[in-house]
């Protein structure tokens, strides 16, 4: 049965459910009104704060009044929901977190737990992996750049947003979770069961020379100690007559902005711009520039990208093509360049707010565009995935190992065409180099 329900005489329950409806208005009401008519665009009409907060706090009394379930309708249930809809509905990246959430999030830094090995981001709703991290329990059941995870633990993963799908994948090292995957490219649905296990990544990977002077060092991930090791493994290159550098971040996700920085100083003279922020508040708004020459600045580069290459990647890669210091081979970007601050709220909770943006030095935004390579070689994510896991000697999914004998009859190793192209430009920009060059005096 349905209908209109009116009301008799006021009851001193509605009476003090009134009373504080108004005290949370109020409370919403002693932020700085002033401010919000302030940022109101030129031209347009101003926000009107004190009606629209009205109408959430009526729309919130009205709620805990009439719904059937009241024990779902208590005032700080409803208004941490509202919360949590407000930041979600901004982008995928913002976040109300209660008490335990935000405490979850400080423990994060230095906690010991176990994850998968793969780093993920919203792609149209969608939770999607950017790339697996090469050795991790993700990379050996089979997982790729691209994936959509649909379920994990046969719940789905609509509205859930990136932190509260970290949070349900990790766990004890050893324990499992079972996630299922749509691959785009084939159609193909797949229920994964992963043991968790402590992940624990080397920054630089595979520094070697190529031949012909070409020196090749992959960076794995953006951390504290990654500049020092990228400078360990390049100076043990030139010892070995390295003239040029092919620098890998393909399915190199991310991590420390200030990282990034660091690498890019190494190939870049003093005082060139890196990367800066544009955000509304001017604390949101900061250069990073180079503080002194690089010790590698003329060294000729080529700087290998693909889908899985986010975030500090990006930033790296852009810069160093803004600046023309390296050629970029290989396939467009992720797209995943915005600043999340974490801004603590009263009673232990916070809010994790997008409040600005990374932009190149030639003012190009990196947050849901990517950056294009200068030449571009295609490289499906299957045959990178096997070339990684032969340079690691990985008996890939499954887990299964194999002897030398087995491995040895293994169909041949992929051909890596993107490196073979950055290549070979380096050999072209040597050349040329050479020929320029002024004669010696005689």
């Amino acid at each position: 049965m349905s209908g209109w329900s009116t009301g008799g005489d006021d009851s001193a329950a509605r009476r003090m459910a009134r009373g504080a409806a108004a005290v949370l208005a109020a409370a919403l009401l002693a932020a700085p009104l002033a401010r919000a008519a302030e940022s109101t665009p030129s031209g347009t009409p101003a926000d009107d704060p004190y009606s629209e907060i009205l109408l959430l706090t009526r729309a919130i009394e009205q709620i805990r009044r009439s719904y059937v379930d009241g024990d779902k309708v208590a005032y700080r249930d409803l208004v941490h929901s509202a919360l949590r809809g407000m930041l979600q509905s901004l982008d995928e990246h913002s976040q109300f977190m209660n008490e335990a959430d935000f405490e979850d999030m400080k423990e994060d830094t230095s906690a010991r737990f176990g994850g998968l090995g793969i780093t993920i981001g919203l792609r149209d709703g969608v939770l999607t992996v950017i790339a697996p991290i090469e050795g991790t329990p993700a990379f050996r059941a089979g997982i790729l750049p691209g994936d959509k995870i649909v379920e994990i633990e046969d719940e789905t993963t609509d509205g859930v947003n990136v932190s509260e799908a970290v949070k349900k994948m990790r766990g004890e090292p050893g324990t499992k979770v079972t996630i299922r995957i749509a691959r785009p490219k084939t159609g193909e649905m797949k229920k994964i069961e992963i043991v968790r296990a402590i992940i624990t990544v080397p920054m630089v990977k595979d520094a070697k020379m190529l031949g012909d002077g070409v020196g090749y060092v992959r960076v794995v991930q953006f951390s504290e100690p990654t500049a020092g090791k990228l400078d360990e493994a390049l100076r043990q290159l030139e010892g070995e007559g390295m003239r040029a550098l092919v620098l890998d971040l393909r399915n190199n996700p991310g991590g420390l902005l200030r990282s990034a920085v660091d690498v890019c100083e190494a190939f870049l003279p003093r005082g060139e711009l890196i990367v800066y922020t544009q955000g509304r508040e001017e604390n949101d708004r900061q250069t990073h520039v180079t503080a002194a020459p690089g010790r590698y600045r003329d060294l000729p580069m080529a700087v290998l990208v693909n889908a899985g290459s986010a975030s500090a990647s990006e930033i790296v890669a852009g810069c160093l093509q803004d600046h023309r210091r390296a050629v970029l081979v290989g396939e467009k970007t992720f797209g995943k360049g915005s600043v999340q601050t974490v801004i603590p709220l009263d009673e232990g909770a916070a809010v994790r707010l997008t409040t600005a943006k990374y932009y190149t030095p030639s003012r190009r935004v990196i947050h849901e565009f990517g950056i294009e390579p200068d030449v571009v070689v295609p490289m499906s994510v299957e045959t990178w995935q096997e070339i990684l896991r032969r340079q690691a000697g990985d008996p890939g999914e499954g887990g299964a190992t194999t002897n030398a004998a087995a491995a040895a009859a293994r169909t041949p190793t992929p051909v890596d065409a993107q490196l073979d192209r950055a290549r070979e430009i380096l050999k072209g920009v040597m050349i040329f180099k050479a020929e320029a060059a002024p004669a010696p005096a005689g």
